[in-house]
């Protein structure tokens, strides 16, 4: 039989945690071990004991260093050994009361096949493609932004969305906001601690390397909600910075994807920001802009790295 460990990393989100460990201890399926990985400030941390319930064990961690990287590579050392495979959870994220027993029977179905490293949760509400109608455009294609095909990762590092599914489907990396890995090919995989603090594009640069070497997918009955808590992001300013020294980073560490193109993606990025900030008179979108233009400047010694 198959048993799986979840793991949460969360900060500051008491109520968005509870309401994912009610989805989950209303799950028809049993969960072998939940853990959960707290940084929360100490005002906000909520101690929870040690228990076994009709369907969660909880085994619980404070946890100093806000960063989802460290966190989960911390929770993974707390999985029990009876454990087959790992799971990660962001704390915004509910579950279809049949999620964990269409994953497991999922697994059953898919126990001889070696290949399989990693299986995702589908999120049924998936927002609308942001930009969906520039990002149709041929030249977009061409220049590496984006595809029309869902669950890639396109020579210039750039991803494209999975989305919600209406059949399994196999990708060629999975989001870490509702995912199980195999518990044996992590032995020496771990999260990136560059991407600290929110984490942006950690779960990108995690499963695709594991997504080289095993067989990805997402499962569609397997079902979740997604309900982006308000921290998220951060400053549009910051996340501007972050969105092209992580691109650049991640694209650095694999040499089989273009640093020129994807310097050229993020350019067009950068100029839609720009557009959008005059269109629609976002100061937000300003800021993100120069938050760009920040992590251009910063994201040269790292480019010079591969030479």
């Amino acid at each position: 039989m198959d048993k799986i460990a979840l793991i949460i990393a969360t900060k500051d989100r008491p109520a968005e945690l509870k309401r994912l460990l009610s989805s989950l201890n209303a799950q028809t399926e049993f969960i072998e071990q939940v853990i959960i990985v707290d940084s929360s400030s100490f005002q906000k941390r909520k101690p929870f004991p040690r228990r076994k319930e009709k369907i969660l064990r909880i085994d619980y961690f404070p946890f100093d260093i806000p960063s989802t990287s460290q966190q989960r590579n911390f929770g993974m050392t707390r999985v029990a050994p009876d454990v087959s495979w790992v799971g990660f959870l962001d704390d915004d994220v509910v579950f279809d009361p049949k999620a964990i027993e269409e994953m497991k029977k999922a697994l059953r179905k898919l126990k001889d096949d070696d290949k399989i490293g990693g299986l995702g949760f589908n999120q049924i509400n998936h927002p609308p493609l942001e930009f969906q109608r520039f990002k149709e455009f041929p030249l977009v294609e061409k220049t590496g932004l984006y595809h029309r095909q869902k669950g890639v990762v396109l020579p210039t590092g750039f991803q494209t969305l999975i989305g919600t599914v209406t059949q399994d489907v196999e990708v060629e990396w999975l989001p870490s906001g509702a995912v199980l890995w195999k518990k044996d090919i992590l032995a020496n995989h771990f999260f990136d601690g560059w991407f600290s603090g929110y984490g942006y594009l950690e779960d990108l640069d995690f499963s695709y390397a594991l997504g080289k070497k095993y067989k990805l997918m997402v499962i569609a009955a397997a079902k979740y909600y997604h309900f982006p808590a308000p921290s998220g992001r951060g400053s549009p300013l910051v996340f501007g910075r972050r969105e092209v020294l992580n691109r650049i980073y991640f694209v650095h560490k694999h040499q089989e994807l273009s640093l020129f193109r994807c310097y050229l993606a993020l350019l067009v990025r950068f100029k839609m920001s720009l557009f959008l900030g005059i269109k629609r008179r976002n100061f937000q979108f300003w800021l993100r802009a120069l938050g760009n233009l920040w992590g251009f400047v910063e994201s040269f010694p790292i480019a010079l790295l591969r030479h």
